[in-house]
């Protein structure tokens, strides 16, 4: 689906930083390893329609372990281990919304091909280095994505988790687009108050639902 994306990936490549983060993506890929795999940089574009977006999650970079990365904010392919913080995203779905979710699935694939965009700010990461990627052509193309986003004229919901994410609330204008946010879900944030019991999940699905959505089904099996 990346070419239902067109239109923001035009505007982008004409850009100079594209270029720059182009040559760096090619050198850092050339000499080491570097989640995730080069075809799934754009995963979350390729799953999710533009037409069809109702949900943005945003992450700060992707998983930095041996076969976690697949190009979706939070994700880890089934049969990995999942992260603590996705395990917390889940015990509050659970808790919110009534379900089980299965916990030796971390795959949210469903999630983005439901609607929601699974958008890391940095979608690159060196093996073992967290933001190792943090670079200004990554704020660059984020503060791109989302004023794009913004524009687009239809119901959304933006769940910003964690000071890194809430500082992308102020891209958001369009009256049809509310924000949700909490602190991060990771245990060194969650167990201190303020993850457990915001009722995102089901506060997204009410919005989706009071303005003609269909809502997301959240559990994963």
């Amino acid at each position: 689906m990346i070419s239902d994306w067109e239109a923001l990936f035009h505007s982008v490549k004409a850009k100079p930083y594209a270029k720059e983060l182009n040559r760096f993506l090619d050198e850092e890929y050339a000499k080491g390893v570097v989640y995730p795999p080069r075809d799934l940089v754009f995963q979350a574009f390729r799953l999710t329609n533009p037409k069809d977006l109702k949900v943005v999650i945003i992450g700060q970079d992707p998983y930095h372990n041996p076969g976690q990365a697949m190009g979706l904010s939070f994700s880890v392919p089934k049969g990995i281990e999942i992260p603590p913080s996705l395990i917390n995203i889940y015990k509050e779905i659970e808790s919110d919304l009534g379900v089980k979710m299965n916990f030796a699935n971390g795959d949210l694939t469903p999630w983005a091909k439901q609607g929601v965009l699974l958008l890391n700010a940095y979608l690159t990461v060196k093996q073992y280095v967290a933001l190792s990627h943090k670079r200004p052509e990554y704020e660059s193309f984020i503060a791109d994505v989302m004023e794009y986003l913004d524009h687009l004229d239809q119901p959304m919901v933006f769940l910003l988790w964690g000071g890194f994410a809430k500082h992308y609330a102020s891209f958001v204008h369009h009256p049809k687009h509310i924000i949700l946010s909490a602190v991060h879900p990771s245990p060194l944030s969650a167990n201190r108050g303020g993850w457990f019991g915001n009722r995102n999940f089901s506060k997204a699905n009410q919005y989706l639902q009071e303005n003609g959505v269909a809502p997301i089904d959240w559990r994963i099996k």
